[in-house]
């Protein structure tokens, strides 16, 4: 982050459009509760930080979640 999207894709630089709108989108939380929807619009994978680790979240096609470390 901290770069400019549209800076990086006139240098020529494999950003596509779907990571671009991830990259800066926003979900919304209610009552601590988000909708996945939300968080898959642009991909079927996403990545969590916690800590020092990392894990991604993925949506399968079967429409079911799979957290792997």
């Amino acid at each position: 982050m901290g770069q400019d999207t549209r800076h990086d894709t006139q240098r020529g630089t494999a950003n596509t459009a779907a990571q671009a709108v991830a990259d800066s989108r926003h979900v919304a939380l209610t009552a601590n509760r988000l909708d996945a929807r939300d968080l898959f619009v642009a991909t079927r994978e996403i990545t969590i930080a916690h800590g020092e680790e990392t894990y991604r979240l993925r949506l399968t096609a079967q429409n079911k979640l799979i957290l792997t470390k």
